[in-house]
């Protein structure tokens, strides 16, 4: 079949070709795949960044979202059948979703979204798992609170947004001039233009900070926070407890440790929280996003959308850092209609 692979670590390396089907596991379902999309992970992952704790095996093939048709099962799944359409983040050690097939357990898996189209419903898991895990699982969002949303037109920012007005919080978020608007009407109560405010001035007394950008926003963050608010990062530093959740040495736990102790130590000074989040796969919190998705509380945001074979560009694209929501990747085009 064909596919999207590296065979060596770099920040432009990948190729399309053919490579061997995926082999079905007991408790796997094997996915026609009609769409996925592009993530920063999949940056980081071609990078080599995560190599240490994601130690794949070369030739690795890249994407981690999925929609498609089930074409197959093993012998111990339970929840889905041939001709089921579904969605799903692949997990962390078993990704390829930039192919014609793949094989994923499951325990990943839930039924598309009937209201999406595959090109729409491959924008949603990773993004909408990260944010639910963040807002629903660590922080537990109330309604009332204040929640800031850092870099609020990402794929992650848009429907963080979303999620956090559905949960009844008052939503501050930062993006450049040119997107102020257009995030107001995604549903921010207050937006702030990073290249004309200082967000560290502007706010105070806020609840939860969702992190996904560089260290300085990091510790800006903290002053914004009130006592007993919460930081998560999406983008690090993580710490011993991720460490010891991923099952990894315990030394790169204690090199985690050592990274996360400036942050952990000025986060106690303030008298909050510092969490760092790894997001996961789960089929189970995913049918739940589901539900949302098809009451219309939660939709998806499409910037472009790229054929198969153009993934590079694809990459490329997401990897200037100026895309609106999501990148889609066209697998199959003969995708079916919601």
């Amino acid at each position: 079949m064909k596919a999207f692979f590296i065979e060596r670590y770099g920040k432009q390396n990948g190729w399309m070709g053919d490579v061997a089907e995926p082999v079905v596991g007991a408790h796997d379902v094997l996915i026609k795949v009609h769409a996925s999309s592009v993530n920063p992970l999949d940056l980081k992952i071609r990078s080599g960044e995560f190599k240490m704790i994601l130690p794949y095996q070369m030739p690795l093939i890249l994407g981690n979202d999925v929609a498609g048709v089930v074409i197959g099962s093993g012998a111990a799944v339970k929840h889905f059948k041939p001709g089921d359409e579904v969605y799903a983040r692949a997990p962390e050690n078993a990704i390829g979703t930039f192919a014609e097939r793949i094989a994923v357990n499951e325990q990943a898996v839930a039924l598309k979204p009937a209201n999406l189209d595959m090109t729409e419903a491959a924008c949603m898991p990773l993004v909408a798992l990260t944010a639910w895990q963040a807002l629903v699982d660590v922080a537990n969002v109330q309604k009332g609170q204040k929640v800031l949303i850092h870099a609020g037109s990402g794929g992650v920012g848009t429907v963080a947004i979303q999620l956090a007005k559905h949960l009844g919080a008052f939503v501050a978020t930062t993006t450049s001039t040119a997107n102020v608007a257009w995030i107001k009407a995604l549903g921010a109560d207050l937006v702030i233009d990073y290249k004309q405010q200082d967000f560290a001035i502007e706010l105070r007394d806020y609840d939860v900070v969702l992190n996904s950008l560089g260290g300085d926003v990091l510790e800006k963050s903290l002053k914004v926070l009130k006592p007993g608010g919460q930081l998560i990062s999406l983008s690090g530093p993580p710490t011993a407890r991720f460490a010891r959740e991923q099952g990894l040495s315990w030394l790169l736990g204690l090199v985690m440790r050592l990274l996360s102790s400036g942050v952990r130590r000025k986060a106690r000074k303030h008298g909050v929280g510092y969490s760092f989040l790894f997001m996961r796969a789960d089929g189970v919190q995913l049918q739940k996003i589901t539900a949302l998705i098809e009451a219309g509380v939660i939709k998806p945001v499409v910037d472009r959308t790229f054929p198969f074979d153009q993934i590079a560009d694809a990459l490329h694209y997401v990897g200037q850092g100026r895309a609106r929501g999501k990148v889609a990747i066209v697998i199959d085009s003969e995708s079916p209609s919601p």
